[in-house]
C-alpha cells in the first residue's frame, strides 16, 4: 500500500520508441501509397466539381442565401414611354437559363412594339425617381431577399399609384415569404414545391378567362413543357382573377426524390393570374424555368399580352388607361 505522502512517479514516454512503432510514408507499400494519392486526388476533384456545379446550377443561393441590398442606383439610359424595367436579382436560387432566355424574349417582344427595356439586377433602381420612368416592371425569376425595406415601399407606392407588374416563374416561389405585402398582393398563395422525377413535363394549359386581356388570341387549351409549381391553396380563394389553370391529369404532379413521393395536386391549380393593386395592375405566370420555355410561341404571345396590359396599352381589368400611370 502506498503511503499518503509518497509521490506517484510517472514513467516518461519514450518518444523515439513510439515514433518507431508508427508507420511512415516510406514504410508503406508502394501500391498503397499510390492508391492513397489517387484517392486524395479524386476526392479533391469531386469537391471542385461539386463546388462548380452548385455555383453554375443556381443551388448556391439556396444553400447560402444572400441578404445584400444595393445602395447605389444604376445609371439609366434615355427612356421613352412605354418603358419596361426587367429585374432579375437572385439572392436565392438562380435560374441561369431562364433569366437569359427570358431576357432575350422580353427584349424581342418589346422591340416588336417599339417599347424601351432596361434590364438590371441592381435593386437600388427601386426608388421613387427611377421607378417613375417606367410603366411596367417585370420580376424575371427574381428570388430571395432582393430589396431593402425602403426599396420595397418605393415599389409598393409605384404600383399602387398606377404601375404594372408581371412576375415570371420564380417570382412566385417560396423565397419571397419574408415580404408579406408581396405575398398577399401579388402572389396570393404559399409555394409548396415543384414536380421532380421527371422535373420537366408537358401538360395542358386551360385558359379560364378568355375575355381577360392576357388571354387575347390565346388558344383555349395549349401544351407547354415546364417545371410545374404547386401552392398550398389556389390564389382564387384570396380574390385573384384566375386566367389559366393546368390540367393535373395531363402530367404527373408529384415530387419524387430519394425514394419519397410527395403529392403536389391542388385540384384547382392556377398557373396564370392577375389582380388590381390600388390603381395598378399585377399579373403572374408560373412558367419560365428554362430558356426553352420562352420558345413556345403561345407562351410568348401570353407574355406580350401581359406586358401590353401592364403598361396600360390594353384596357380591361383595373381600367388601365394608355400610359399606365
Amino acid at each position: 500500500m502506498t503511503a499518503p505522502n509518497d509521490a506517484i512517479v510517472a514513467t516518461p514516454i519514450n518518444t523515439v520508441v513510439l515514433q518507431n512503432m508508427l508507420p511512415t510514408a516510406k514504410s508503406l507499400p508502394a501500391s498503397f501509397r499510390k492508391a492513397l494519392k489517387v484517392t486524395l486526388a479524386l476526392v479533391l476533384l469531386l469537391l471542385i466539381v461539386g463546388f462548380v456545379l452548385v455555383r453554375v446550377s443556381g443551388l448556391w443561393g439556396i444553400l447560402f442565401p444572400s441578404h445584400q441590398h444595393d445602395t447605389v442606383a444604376p445609371v439609366l439610359p434615355e427612356l421613352h414611354a412605354p418603358a419596361i424595367l426587367v429585374f432579375s436579382k437572385t439572392n436565392s436560387f438562380r435560374h441561369v437559363d431562364g433569366i437569359e432566355g427570358g431576357g432575350r424574349a422580353l427584349k424581342a417582344i418589346a422591340g416588336e412594339r417599339d417599347w424601351d427595356v432596361f434590364a438590371t439586377e441592381n435593386g437600388a433602381v427601386f426608388n421613387d425617381t427611377d421607378l417613375g420612368l417606367y410603366q411596367a416592371v417585370v420580376f424575371l425569376n427574381a428570388t430571395g431577399d432582393m430589396l431593402s425595406e425602403r426599396q420595397e415601399l418605393a415599389f409598393q407606392r409605384w404600383l399602387e399609384a398606377g404601375g404594372g407588374w408581371l412576375g415570371i416563374h420564380a417570382a412566385g416561389d417560396g423565397s419571397h415569404s419574408g415580404w408579406r405585402w408581396y405575398r398577399d398582393n401579388l402572389i396570393g398563395a404559399d409555394f409548396t414545391a415543384h414536380i421532380l422525377g421527371p422535373q420537366f413535363q408537358v401538360a395542358s394549359v386551360i385558359m379560364e378567362a378568355p375575355d381577360h386581356p392576357l388571354a387575347r388570341q390565346i388558344p383555349t387549351t395549349w401544351e407547354h413543357e415546364e417545371e410545374w409549381y404547386s401552392w398550398a391553396e389556389s390564389p382564387r380563394t384570396e380574390g385573384f382573377t384566375i386566367v389559366a389553370t393546368v390540367d393535373e391529369s395531363s402530367y404527373s404532379p408529384y415530387q419524387k426524390i430519394l425514394g419519397r413521393e410527395t403529392d403536389l395536386r391542388m385540384g384547382d391549380h392556377p398557373v396564370v393570374w392577375s389582380r388590381c393593386v390600388g390603381r395598378g395592375r399585377a399579373a403572374y405566370a408560373a412558367m419560365g424555368h428554362s430558356a426553352e420555355t420562352f420558345d413556345n410561341p403561345v407562351f410568348r404571345d401570353l407574355l406580350g399580352n401581359a406586358l401590353s396590359w401592364a403598361v396600360g396599352e390594353v384596357r380591361g381589368e383595373c381600367q388601365a388607361s394608355k400610359g399606365g400611370r
